[in-house]
């Protein structure tokens, strides 16, 4: 009884104007329950799609356990936990380009496309880092740099070789791809916008007033665990025709 004290009196009191303590709590439970929904089904699918349900549930635990620190270091510091996020993505994101092979897998891609987008991806967040965290008054030109890295993915998903396989697979393959790309497209495009409102720059008069970190979280719980939703769904349907 005297440790379940300790815990509970440890627990961080949220104030009910802390949106961004708010978010970072909500992410993590939403990314927790996530991950555990996919562990827990992977065995009820065909030995192909294991896997793909298998990185969705990674994807989701490792985003839940650096909510977990983002969380305590925000009510802590009250600043932005800028490091713990980029490692999150560094391992998260490469994760959800891998996604796009293994449902592309089937229709005969080769490794090649993945490590295509896993470098991009990379290319992207490190650049994103050095932007937002090491050369701030160089933002512009940082961001610059992960944005064109970010559009090269763009591309290759929409109208590259990634979206001839899907095309090539037709049905339920080139219907998740799709809706993987939209993901990209709309879903990636939030964290542009939290990237311009965290750092200086031109932009500051158009989205200065933004909470970051607020923008980040809802980005992250939207992205990560739909992707992994459309994979599920993807699962579900080629294991029923099977």
């Amino acid at each position: 009884m005297k440790n379940l004290f300790l815990i509970f009196s440890s627990v961080p009191k949220i104030a009910t104007d802390d949106y961004v303590g708010f978010t970072f709590f909500l992410g993590c439970m939403a990314m927790m329950a996530a991950a555990a929904f996919f562990f827990l089904s992977m065995n009820s699918f065909d030995k192909k799609w294991r896997t793909s349900i298998l990185v969705s549930g990674l994807i989701t635990f490792i985003a839940a356990v650096h909510y977990w620190y983002m969380r305590d270091y925000w009510y802590a510091h009250e600043q932005s936990p800028t490091f713990f996020r980029y490692v999150d993505w560094l391992l998260t994101v490469p994760l959800m380009c891998v996604e796009f092979y293994l449902i592309l897998k089937v229709a005969g891609a080769k490794k090649s496309l993945m490590w295509r987008l896993i470098v991009l991806s990379v290319v992207m967040l490190v650049t994103g880092y050095l932007g937002e965290a090491v050369y701030r008054d160089q933002a512009w030109l940082w961001g610059l740099i992960s944005g064109i890295a970010y559009f090269i993915i763009v591309y290759d998903i929409w109208f590259g070789k990634a979206k001839k396989i899907a095309e090539e697979a037709g049905g339920a393959v080139l219907s998740a791809h799709k809706t993987l790309c939209w993901f990209v497209l709309v879903g990636w495009a939030i964290y542009p916008i939290g990237y311009m409102a965290g750092t200086p720059g031109w932009y500051e008069g158009i989205f200065g007033g933004l909470a970051m970190d607020v923008v980040y979280n809802i980005g992250d719980a939207i992205n990560k665990i739909g992707f992994g939703l459309v994979v599920y769904n993807l699962a579900v349907k080629s294991s029923a025709n099977s």
